[in-house]
């Protein structure tokens, strides 16, 4: 974009996108856009998708472990009130020579050695170190839903399919255990059947745990429970379910699936609830 192509937007509200991957980052910018703001993204390279520098006004691709850079080109177009949303593996963090991998700069340096001194380094606290960070170059993260809470799941059924009395009484076994994982920072979602736990899920994600508890439970007909944790920060790691989700647990033997209402963003909502109907899946928002 050129200098007067930015003039225009001189006085006019401006957003900073920090992006992952996935289609979350499109549905922030489109809501931001609606609401009638300025957006300039950071796109994280290697993880952005395709198309997503259409959606925005201003798009750059900044390495992954160079926070540093991310704040310049934010702060070049008087950003200071940023989302930061999308997908990135946490499996990277623990790539063989991450650090010559990522040629982090000296701010992710000071994230890791000073701000993450003396704490654990679960994803959270690594988050929250990145945004306090952030914060002292002048870039305020906000909370991550603000721009798509359209999307938010509601509580109640979502789909035609209701939830049977049998499974309810594995959504409440299931339901305080989900939380206890979340409050030590393991994972957002389980699959249960019969009151048994099939699988939890861990640094590999939603996606590889359902799998793995359609291998576990072949006779199908469990349930997945996707929750925030107890303390959510809706800053970041908001849980996400979609189309994939949906797919992945028809092809896997899962029937039903709870979120935690006005905590659980669904990708494409009213797309997601109509193929949940056709695959005979149940949605419930708790």
């Amino acid at each position: 974009m050129n200098k007067t192509q930015d003039a225009k937007y001189e006085h006019q509200d401006v957003l900073g996108l920090i992006a992952g991957g996935g289609r979350l980052p499109f549905l922030v910018a489109v809501g931001a856009k609606r609401a009638g703001l300025k957006v300039v993204c950071v796109g994280l390279a290697e993880t952005t998708d395709h198309g997503l520098s259409d959606e925005v006004d201003i798009f750059y691709k900044a390495a992954i472990a160079r926070p540093g850079g991310w704040i310049r080109r934010l702060r070049k177009h008087r950003v200071t009130r940023t989302i930061m949303v999308g997908r990135v593996s946490k499996r990277r963090l623990f790539t063989p020579w991450r650090l010559m991998q990522y040629l982090p700069d000296w701010r992710a340096f000071r994230i890791y050695y000073w701000r993450l001194r003396g704490k654990n380094t679960q994803p959270d606290s690594l988050l929250c170190a990145v945004a306090d960070e952030l914060a002292s170059g002048g870039i305020v993260l906000e909370n991550s839903t603000m721009y798509c809470k359209e999307h938010l799941a509601t509580e109640g059924v979502m789909t035609g399919k209701r939830v049977r009395p049998s499974v309810e009484s594995d959504i409440e076994f299931g339901w305080n255990i989900v939380k206890k994982l979340g409050e030590l920072d393991i994972g957002q979602a389980i699959a249960v059947k019969e009151k048994e736990v099939i699988a939890v899920e861990a640094i590999e994600g939603t996606a590889a745990m359902i799998e793995r508890a359609g291998r576990l439970c072949r006779s199908g007909g469990w349930t997945l429970i996707k929750v925030s944790k107890p303390q959510q920060d809706m800053r970041f790691d908001v849980p996400c379910i979609g189309p994939d989700t949906i797919r992945s647990l028809a092809q896997n033997g899962g029937k039903y699936l709870v979120v935690e209402a006005d905590k659980t963003i669904i990708i494409d909502k009213s797309e997601t609830i109509k193929l949940a109907d056709k695959l005979g899946i149940a949605m419930l928002g708790r």
